[in-house]
């Protein structure tokens, strides 16, 4: 075929067209996959919409949510800060947020950024399962770990004043008869790299005042039930956007994901 100056041009043109088909699926600024469900979008009406306080037994604030919206201190938009006066002082499970939609089985993303030095939070699974968010901490309580559960990735984490992202493979724990048959297993990315795969959680953390099953058998008495995704408030100044999950059914015990 003979290639003339309009041929040229146009496959030029095309050239510098952007990749539509392209997307990112992991990391800061992913967008939600096609099935899933924007459970925060940096405004108050869905704050309030789809989340409401965890009343577990430390329970001490009051609706409506007192965590407040604020500027992107980074972007254009505005954020959820974890701030919250019945949370001061670390009080894990006094001012903690949860949706009000439960779920079982999901694919989840979550963006955070940490203000201040130590500070700390934490995204729960069903409301049981811990991944960390604390600044400072590279210990198997640290920034990333499933916690208590396997070692911190903290090479990954891009440090104070910067927006950081998890996506989460989770399956939850199954029983027959009532009994437990297998734990709970996920895969998480941190930052668009994958960092845990396939790690299985034996029993819930923190006790009582951690979420659902804290205080059974010493977090041990996992029960089947689903739950809702919670954030954790301690009176830090952590802030997050871009939270999306869909549901998943994932009949075998596999988590592993693409990055």
């Amino acid at each position: 075929m003979k290639t003339t100056p309009l041929l040229l041009a146009l496959c030029s043109a095309l050239a510098a067209l952007p990749a539509t088909h392209a997307r990112a699926e992991v990391g800061v600024g992913a967008k939600p996959l096609p099935d899933a469900e924007v459970l925060f979008d940096g405004t108050r009406a869905m704050l309030d919409s789809k989340w409401t306080y965890w009343q577990g037994p430390r329970f001490a604030s009051s609706l409506p949510i007192k965590w407040p919206i604020v500027a992107d201190p980074v972007d254009a938009g505005t954020t959820v800060m974890t701030d919250d006066p019945a949370g001061i002082k670390g009080r894990f499970g006094a001012a903690d947020i949860v949706t009000q939609k439960a779920f079982r089985d999901f694919r989840l993303h979550v963006e955070f950024l940490v203000m201040n030095p130590r500070g700390n939070s934490g995204v729960y699974l069903q409301n049981r399962y811990e991944i960390q968010i604390c600044d400072g901490d590279q210990t198997k309580h640290g920034m990333g770990a499933v916690i208590n559960e396997t070692e911190s990735p903290y090479t990954q984490y891009k440090g104070l004043g910067k927006w950081n992202a998890y996506d989460i493979l989770f399956r939850a724990a199954r029983f027959e008869g009532g009994k437990l048959v297998e734990k709970p297993l996920v895969t998480v990315c941190f930052n668009g790299v994958k960092v845990h795969s396939n790690v299985s959680i034996s029993q819930v953390w923190g006790g009582p005042n951690s979420g659902i099953d804290g205080g059974n058998d010493g977090g041990k008495g996992i029960t089947d039930s689903p739950g809702g995704l919670k954030l954790q408030c301690e009176g830090h100044d952590v802030r997050y956007r871009n939270i999306w999950i869909a549901e998943r059914s994932l009949p075998t015990p596999n988590t592993d994901f693409k990055e």
